[in-house]
């Protein structure tokens, strides 16, 4: 069945250059990281009047450590300052905020504003937001098949299968996503979404997520309707003739 005109129920984004962005114009790069914080407001704003009902952002990833210690620190300083400005705006614009990856790195302070941003949207149902913090997909399967294979003990292997896996994901009770976009040209995949990402549709515009607008994730939108989504199958011909030895 052909996916065509259909919008994205669940789009993922690699927020991808902040800090070039940043070097480009004299500054430092925990200043594009800042003007970035800023772009996701309008993003998750306007996600729902396009059609998306899930949004993924890869905001810290667990290669993002070998960082310099003061980007780092200041990272985290960010998104204790987005969670704490934006608590009572996203619950009562009805969006459910969902964080994944591992948090036992993670500043304690910004841990229990995770938890309670999680715990305070929980109800909430216009727009589903995932935040990957400390995440990467490799990590992230690793990690359920430890789960999975600690919850077998002597059972058979045979009942690890697709299901149990997405089950012990971090991801788990998440659609996977249907559209990808990873901002700033770089045409990698970056350890995110590895396994819910097997389908996806992906875009690489050249445009760095400090100058992404909502325009821009309209255009792209409309771009992925257009894209014929057979998932590994083949298109039915429009009609089908039968001559005679045929």
């Amino acid at each position: 069945m052909s996916d065509v005109g259909r919008p994205p129920l669940h789009v993922g984004i690699i927020m991808d250059g902040n800090g070039r962005w940043a070097q480009s114009r004299g500054l430092a790069r925990i200043s594009g990281h800042a003007r970035g914080a800023k772009r996701v407001t309008e993003i998750v704003r306007g996600c729902p009047d396009i059609g998306v009902t899930h949004l993924t952002l890869y905001a810290f990833s667990t290669e993002n450590w070998r960082r310099p210690v003061a980007e780092v620190e200041g990272l985290m300083k960010i998104f204790q300052q987005y969670i704490l400005s934006k608590l009572d705006g996203l619950q009562r614009e009805g969006v459910r905020v969902r964080f994944i990856g591992m948090r036992h790195r993670i500043p304690l302070k910004l841990q229990r504003l995770m938890a309670r941003l999680e715990e305070a949207t929980a109800e909430c149902e216009r727009l589903n937001l995932t935040i990957a913090i400390d995440y990467g997909g490799r990590d992230e399967i690793a990690r359920a098949v430890q789960k999975m294979t600690a919850e077998l003990g002597d059972g058979p292997v045979e009942e690890i299968g697709e299901d149990s896996m997405a089950a012990a994901l971090d991801t788990a009770g998440l659609p996977d996503p249907d559209f990808i976009i990873r901002t700033s040209g770089e045409q990698r995949v970056s350890n995110f979404l590895l396994w819910q990402g097997v389908y996806a549709e992906y875009s690489f515009p050249e445009i760095p997520w400090p100058e992404f607008t909502l325009a821009h994730l309209r255009d792209e939108v409309t771009a992925f309707r257009s894209r014929d989504r057979r998932f590994g199958a083949v298109g039915a011909p429009t009609s089908v003739s039968i001559t005679a030895g045929g």
